[in-house]
């Protein structure tokens, strides 16, 4: 008879405080690690590398290999879902990710038919992730919110405020709540896939929820992700949900609730005595500003010590405020690594 392993973070996600704390990194499997850069050559474009197992596998576990992490995160990005809702998606070097911009009329002609064919490869590698992973090695899916994907498909690029969508929501606010409403519907639908093909826990990220304003936050942020994690929990009552607001701040204090997250992702910018307001409720994760990772040193272990120490006595995943930065030295993720568990 298999007995079920247990993983550190599936542990956190279920309320339980693990010493030392597991551990994972935003953008684990990334440029600042030689062995990606030279993955990537092979790859062509960046979405064909997200969409080649083979190479969304091998760059996936390169981190695990080198780092041991308490975790795996599928190597993707958030932008597969308006690939596969054909808005001609294309990344540029040195230009950041582009698409058609949507328009009214587009959203309310948006069909979903397909959209699970379409990223079937991305549910081949999470398979096969699965089996590859060192057992005791959780695996996280993911997939971005809907405000966040749709400050892209109505801008069509990034920008540094999202004030694109900002306007059209405040011009059309009808049309973006159909249009968040219909993202919710099929990015529930992807983390129910990748539940279903191997992932123990998923993240849910809403990079530029940190715009929003109050009334916004809830109508924009709060009321699709609930819905999201809805429709996951209606199917997957067992699921496991990490929700990720960056800049969302004292938004915060109730996003648990009303979304209905297992665990709350925390950036830099939330003080440590906020977050430990926050992990009374249940579990956090984060939060270390990615800049101590890059400058190495006191910093890094100035900012290790500190969360540790507000917030190692409770459920906490220790991860960093954002992603780790293409500038980051792979050997401060080493020191990071082994001052977390102790060792360094």
């Amino acid at each position: 008879m298999l007995v079920p392993v247990k993983r550190k973070i599936v542990d956190v996600l279920e309320g339980k405080t693990v010493t030392p704390p597991p551990l994972w990194l935003m953008r684990q499997a990334g440029r600042y690690l030689p062995e990606y850069r030279a993955t990537r050559q092979k790859a062509g474009g960046f979405l064909d590398l997200c969409y080649t197992p083979d190479l969304a596998v091998e760059v996936t576990l390169q981190p695990i290999r080198r780092y041991s992490f308490d975790a795996a995160i599928l190597f993707s990005d958030i932008l597969v879902i308006p690939d596969a809702l054909d808005r001609n998606v294309r990344f540029t070097p040195g230009e950041g990710p582009q698409m058609d911009p949507i328009d009214e009329a587009s959203i309310y002609s948006l069909k979903a038919d397909g959209t699970l064919a379409h990223l079937s490869p991305v549910l081949e590698t999470v398979k096969r992730l699965r089996q590859e992973l060192p057992s005791e090695t959780a695996l996280l899916g993911f997939c971005g919110a809907p405000w966040t994907v749709a400050t892209y498909m109505i801008a069509g690029h990034g920008t540094p405020d999202q004030a694109p969508a900002r306007l059209f929501g405040y011009r059309n606010r009808q049309a973006l709540e159909h249009l968040l409403a219909f993202l919710a519907e099929i990015s529930a639908e992807y983390l129910i896939a990748q539940i279903d093909a191997g992932a123990d826990a998923v993240q849910i990220f809403d990079s530029w929820a940190g715009v929003l304003g109050e009334a916004e936050f809830e109508a924009f942020a709060v009321k699709p992700v609930a819905r999201m994690i809805e429709i996951v929990r209606s199917k997957r009552p067992n699921a496991r949900i990490i929700a990720f607001a960056k800049g969302a701040g004292m938004n915060l204090r109730q996003y648990r609730q009303k979304t209905g997250a297992d665990a709350i992702g925390l950036d830099w910018s939330v003080p440590l005595s906020f977050a430990a307001e926050l992990q009374k409720d249940g579990p956090v994760q984060g939060n270390l500003d990615p800049m101590r990772v890059v400058a190495g040193g006191q910093s890094l272990e100035d900012g290790i010590d500190a969360i540790l120490q507000v917030l190692g006595n409770g459920p906490l995943i220790f991860n960093l405020g954002h992603g780790i930065t293409p500038e980051a030295d792979p050997d401060n993720v080493a020191k990071l690594v082994n001052r977390v568990r102790g060792l360094g």
